[in-house]
């Protein structure tokens, strides 16, 4: 059975936008016709009468192929580049030479997210984005400030949730989101910014209230030709014309090299221990429930230094670290310090939910079983550290590899593995049209040169590999399941096959006569 294909948010109503006002602004040839237009958008599933229709290039394809099926849905307009303006249709045909170029100005203009947004909020770096973000949506929920939130797991206008596709969506998607968010009465919005999403236009139009970054690690080498290209991608949103303050994190020497660089006004954070910083995070307590930690900062005004302690519901102190980046984020986008204080020191501390990151499945007596979406040597570094640290017996880690992306991190994400854990369990994650055989077994080769000796396990299936762990394991163990943290699909050769490992782990644990976690899952 296929997953559901995510519905993404858009405005109830928006004004008409005259297209010759669009021609005229962004260079667009062709006869506009008088027509005006109520949105834009690139698939056609995401057409509604009266949008322009964006025909571009693809990954499978020309949209040029699908103008008329966007027609026939009420497109009264489409653009697509020159090479592809030969349409037979009833409707303005306009072009452009690089329709992706236009597409986050396009947007901006039709849905006034230029004038008309709430305060944006957006995280990057390699891990960490989306806990970020949902530490930052959980924090304005304390202050009772509406709120919206566009992450790798959801999107989010006040109480309504959906799940999420793209990290960072497409320009048309990201901007028709804003504007339902102005629509619901959204005051802030956190918003997780990907590499890609930068590189590829997606978050055009779009100028930051505040931008945090997280740390720099292996990763993504498949888009990108070394780390110093990957870095260059993430480094353009701490300039003027992306941002206009921020918060960066000292934790990857990487943050070091943002602030030199940066454009805009810049504060620093590093967890106690590091690098020196306007802002540190002192862990003083972790259990398998919680982790607390103490935020210290700089005086203000005369008076003496800053200290918020608080805790926060999720393992680790690289989570501490993100929560504490979020907390100077809002800071600096103008909330009370004594407000944040006050809601933080509050029993229950910062409340949020966090899916699929190191969330725990288990319940009372049985082994802990995390499900996590960490898929990069240093997420499983992190992640294992933490989940030892509150582990009185074996740590158990399974893992799989996506295919058909960065095969140069493999050999450290085993290495990473094996070095963390007492068991490893390899399977698969999202072949997608690689061998998964091959996968697995590269994985394995790594895992036995870096620990000859440690105990292996490969189970192809993830469904049977869970299973595995959870027989292997006893009460005071934990099991570590990292790679598919929130999503409810697995890529099998091109198809979105209905997927989600919290639902298998529950599930494995009641069969073995374990009590599991309630789900909170999303779809």
């Amino acid at each position: 059975m296929s997953a559901p294909v995510p519905s993404p948010f858009v405005p109830g109503s928006t004004e008409p936008f005259a297209l010759a006002d669009l021609t005229a602004g962004f260079g667009l040839a062709g006869d506009p016709q008088g027509v005006s237009v109520t949105g834009i958008s690139l698939g056609t599933g995401a057409v509604r009468p009266g949008h322009l229709f964006i025909a571009m290039q693809g990954v499978r394809g020309h949209g040029a192929d699908y103008a008329a099926d966007a027609v026939g849905r009420g497109a009264v307009a489409v653009l697509t580049d020159p090479g592809h303006a030969d349409l037979d249709l009833d409707v303005p045909v306009l072009t452009v030479v690089e329709p992706r170029l236009v597409l986050g100005g396009l947007a901006a203009a039709v849905y006034r997210t230029r004038e008309h947004h709430p305060l944006l909020l957006g995280v990057t770096g390699t891990n960490g984005k989306t806990s970020t973000g949902h530490f930052l949506a959980g924090l304005l929920d304390l202050l009772d400030v509406p709120n919206g939130l566009s992450s790798t797991a959801e999107r989010r206008v006040g109480a309504e949730r959906r799940i999420a596709g793209l990290t960072t969506p497409e320009a048309t998607e990201l901007h028709a989101l804003i504007a339902r968010m102005v629509e619901a009465g959204v005051q802030a919005a956190a918003i997780e910014v990907s590499a890609q999403g930068l590189s590829r236009h997606r978050l055009d139009g779009i100028v930051f209230d505040v931008a945090g970054f997280t740390n720099l690690s292996h990763d993504h080498l498949d888009d990108y030709a070394d780390m110093d290209e990957y870095y260059a991608a993430k480094a353009v949103l701490f300039q003027p014309d992306r941002s206009r303050r921020a918060v960066v994190s000292l934790d990857t020497r990487w943050g070091a090299r943002i602030v030199s660089d940066a454009g805009v006004p810049t504060v620093t954070i590093a967890l106690a221990g590091g690098e020196l910083a306007d802002w540190t995070v002192t862990v003083t307590e972790e259990t398998q429930a919680h982790t607390a930690f103490v935020l210290h900062g700089p005086a203000l005004d005369g008076a003496g230094e800053r200290n918020i302690a608080t805790r926060i519901p999720v393992l680790g102190a690289h989570m501490a670290a993100n929560a504490g980046l979020a907390i100077v984020m809002l800071l600096q986008a103008g909330y009370a310090f004594e407000r944040l204080k006050s809601v933080l020191e509050a029993p229950a501390g910062m409340a949020v939910t966090l899916p699929g990151r190191t969330e725990l499945v288990s319940g009372p007596g049985a082994p802990a079983v995390y499900v996590d979406f960490g898929h990069s040597p240093h997420a499983f570094q992190e992640t294992l550290a933490a989940v030892r640290a509150v582990t009185p017996g074996r740590v158990i880690m399974l893992f799989g590899a996506d295919g058909d992306r960065d095969t140069t991190k493999r050999p450290d994400m085993a290495r990473a593995a094996v070095e963390g854990s007492d068991v490893l369990v390899v399977t698969d994650h999202h072949p997608r049209f690689e061998d998964p055989a091959s996968i697995r077994a590269s994985l394995l080769a790594a895992a036995r040169e870096a620990a000859p000796g440690h105990p292996l396990y490969e189970e192809g299936q993830p469904e049977q590999a869970i299973r595995l762990a959870v027989s292997l394991a006893e009460p005071g163990d934990a099991i570590l399941w990292a790679g598919p943290g929130h999503q409810n699909y697995r890529d099998i050769r091109g198809v979105r096959t209905d997927y989600s490992a919290r639902r298998e782990a529950r599930a494995a644990l009641r069969e073995a006569g374990y009590e599991a976690a309630p789900s909170r899952d999303l779809g």
